[in-house]
């Protein structure tokens, strides 16, 4: 990168506000889980904060207590999470427990491959998460493992930034369990008992864009391609489509930020 293009990077960084409060809209179809042939949908308002602080972070990159970073290397924390198909049952699963909303947290290691403050920037991340119910925090559902590669283009005012990324997520077998096991006392003619294993769950490709239509409104969507071909799991009864897609938009609306800028 450029001397020129570093200076204007570091600028448009020093630029960011601490922090910022605001509320965000949108829509999200998502795939009941990987290999399922149903959809689960939700419209959400919710509210949201970003802190850009050295060690505490909220933004769009993790959430957490940020213990070691470079120029090309941070450790955080990361998040993810699936929504629950609410008080429908799901076709492929009559009769058994119902899918509740799940939520992953856990360490990330984060590789900045042409540096940190590159506009167009290639990231390696591996991020391991543990799964429990939103509804019941205590219940834990096992754990992730989701290498990823992602190119990312960072936008300026006005401009469309976005992203690409693929992953493989892997899971043990209780994570396994929890999406495609079939216990002896649910099993069906055409669902038969299966013993779910842990090991790969599925292929994923994604995408992100973003745009500031104002300087406080922001427009985002994000689309996503899921596969269990190959997966640990393809030959159970509950898989019912090789491949899946999710999709989201919304606005987010910044109402107060501060006059600080952000530490780095």
């Amino acid at each position: 990168m450029s001397q020129a293009r570093a200076e204007e990077a570091a600028k448009a960084a020093h630029e960011l506000p601490l922090w910022e409060l605001g509320v965000a809209a949108g829509g999200v179809s998502q795939q009941a889980y990987p290999g399922a042939d149903e959809q689960a949908r939700r419209g959400l308002v919710l509210p949201y904060v970003v802190y850009r602080g050295k060690v505490l972070r909220a933004d769009d990159g993790g959430a957490g207590l940020r213990a070691v970073r470079t120029d090309g290397f941070e450790l955080d924390v990361s998040f993810a999470g699936s929504l629950s198909t609410g008080s429908r049952s799901l076709r492929a699963r009559e009769g058994m427990a119902r899918l509740g909303t799940l939520v992953e947290f856990g360490p990330a290691a984060r590789w900045f491959l042409n540096g940190r403050g590159a506009r167009d920037r290639l990231v390696a991340e591996l991020p391991l998460r543990g799964v429990f119910e939103a509804s019941r925090p205590d219940h834990h559902r096992g754990m992730s493992l989701e290498p990823e590669l992602g190119f990312e283009r960072r936008s300026g005012a006005g401009e469309l930034g976005y992203a690409v990324r693929v992953a493989a997520l892997f899971g043990d077998r209780r994570l396994g369990s929890t999406y495609y096991a079939v216990a002896p006392g649910e099993a069906l003619p055409d669902r038969p008992a299966y013993a779910a294993h842990g090991g790969l769950i599925a292929w994923r490709l994604s995408g992100t864009l973003a745009r500031h239509l104002t300087p406080d409104l922001r427009l985002f969507g994000f689309g996503r391609l899921d596969s269990v071909a190959g997966a640990a799991n393809r030959d159970s009864p509950l898989v019912r489509r090789t491949t899946g897609v999710s999709v989201g938009i919304g606005l987010a609306y910044t109402l107060k930020r501060s006059q600080a800028g952000a530490n780095d």
